[in-house]
């Protein structure tokens, strides 16, 4: 089954909380920091590392979150260059290891956490809240340090130059995706907002003649109102879109700046495979999706309309390609190989949320000590090596609990309703067993197994399924054909 996009919003508090929390038992998760681990947290809250930060507070950055978060990792300023010679991107990303002292009880329970868990009701977070929503969080007004990256733009979008050093930073706003689309959709957007969606685009368009691709595939969203929980699918504004692109950018630039100097950690995905791709091009045939062979991948993907339900389902079947992702180290001067990510079709690494993903604070002093012309850190180089075991291993458990979080709701919501029937479409089949697979309701927003038929499936088309199983008991939903 294709991997579900998940979003969740502020979900109150009812009578699913227990089974969540059953889940946290069920699935070891870490609960509370270690007493040491908070103790260094709050030592450094009032003494961080500051002495090698500039002074860049005049900077007018703003952020762009959902509106209840307060683990603020990214905040940006943009603006075009003297002469009009293109642009300017400004990013502040939270400079989390003014905080994190190397070798310390803070820094093993990073290690041990790899990521932030995110759940409806609550989050399991990478560093105590402290730092996470506190001291670290690029929260607004407040004085914060960052690694503050500089990338020059022409006025085609391609990144000219790039620099990035350690500085003293203060966000004049926190804004949200809803609002931030509303003031560039009515033009009242002063110019540094109103360029995210003209450098944006400018990237968007970069993204397909360099041969990459970004997949729209609706998301599911787990919603809280008046004690309950529901399920919704959402299309992904434009605006968020935009947004991601600048972070791409420096993905890409710090993946460069790394290789300049032979060390570094990148996120690799390796080409797919002539056998998937063909049996992508069968898919396409199947949902009456029209592919020619002349046309490249990215191309056709970027064609589809995520609202019509064939594309809908070839959009989920091409996420198939985009499996085997990892995180690849290297040092003394060899890149791995394959070092691009097949996706982005470039150099890639993640640096951009370091309060919520261990392997960002690396790749950060990376590419400070680049810049500054100086060597890695030693604590840094130590551990490079273990690194993408540590990811991949993280990144298991937070698939796991995406998938569990969202399959638990899906149960509940169907919960009493076994034997009634339902309309849906297909969005996968199974290679092996043609008559398994995957089917996409629209009301309720569900997306679910379905077996027990003896013919195969249609993919993509309508199907007329029965509930069969559901409950927070049961943990998932199943269907059959009707």
């Amino acid at each position: 089954m294709p991997r579900r996009h998940l979003r969740m919003t502020g979900a109150a508090d009812c009578s699913l909380g227990a089974a969540l929390r059953d889940l946290r038992t069920e699935l070891d998760l870490p609960a509370a920091f270690p007493a040491e681990a908070m103790a260094e947290a709050e030592a450094a809250v009032r003494d961080p590392g500051l002495s090698a930060h500039e002074d860049a507070t005049g900077l007018p950055l703003l952020t762009i979150d959902p509106p209840a978060s307060t683990d603020l990792d990214q905040a940006m300023y943009l603006e075009r260059r003297p002469g009009g010679r293109g642009y300017r991107v400004h990013y502040a990303i939270a400079d989390v290891a003014a905080f994190v002292r190397p070798g310390g009880a803070l820094d093993a329970e990073a290690h041990r956490r790899v990521t932030t868990l995110y759940f409806p009701d609550d989050r399991i977070p990478l560093h105590p809240t402290v730092l996470s929503e506190g001291a670290a969080s690029l929260l607004p007004g407040e004085v914060r340090p960052a690694a503050l990256w500089r990338i020059d733009l022409d006025g085609d979008g391609q990144a000219t130059a790039t620099d990035v050093r350690r500085a003293l930073v203060r966000s004049r706003a926190k804004l949200d995706y809803a609002g931030v689309q509303r003031r560039i959709d009515a033009r009242t957007a002063e110019e540094p907002l109103a360029l995210l969606r003209e450098i944006g685009r400018l990237r968007e368009e970069q993204e397909p003649a360099r041969g990459g691709i970004s997949l729209d595939v609706p998301e599911q969203e787990i919603t809280g109102h008046d004690g309950a929980y529901g399920l919704a699918y959402r299309a992904p504004l434009p605006a968020e879109a935009w947004n991601a692109q600048i972070s791409l950018l420096t993905g890409i630039a710090a993946a460069h700046l790394m290789a300049r100097t032979g060390t570094g950690i990148l996120r690799t995905l390796p080409i797919a495979p002539d056998g998937a791709v063909a049996r992508l091009r069968r898919s396409a045939r199947a949902l009456r999706v029209d592919w020619p062979h002349h046309v490249p991948y990215a191309q056709i993907v970027r064609s589809l309309d995520p609202r019509r339900s064939n594309h809908a389902a070839f959009l989920q079947e091409c996420t198939t390609l985009l499996r085997g992702a990892g995180y690849t180290a290297f040092d003394h001067g060899e890149l791995p190989d394959p070092a691009v990510h097949a996706a982005v079709a470039d150099l890639y690494t993640h640096c951009t949320a370091p309060l919520r993903r261990l392997v960002d604070r690396y790749a950060a002093e990376l590419c400070l000590a680049v810049t500054a012309g100086k060597e890695p850190p030693e604590w840094v180089r130590e551990a490079l090596p273990a690194l993408p075991k540590e990811m991949a291993e993280g990144t298991r458990r937070a698939n796991t609990v995406e998938r569990a979080c969202v399959d638990l709701v899906e149960a509940a919501l169907l919960e009493g309703r076994v034997g009634e029937l339902f309309d849906a479409y297909v969005v996968d089949v199974g290679e092996r067993n043609p008559a398994t697979g995957t089917v996409h309701l629209r009301d309720p927003a569900v997306v679910g197994r379905i077996e027990g038929g003896t013919a195969p499936l249609p993919l993509g088309e309508r199907l007329r399924v029965r509930l069969t199983q559901a409950g927070p008991a049961a943990k998932t939903v199943l269907f059959a054909p009707a």
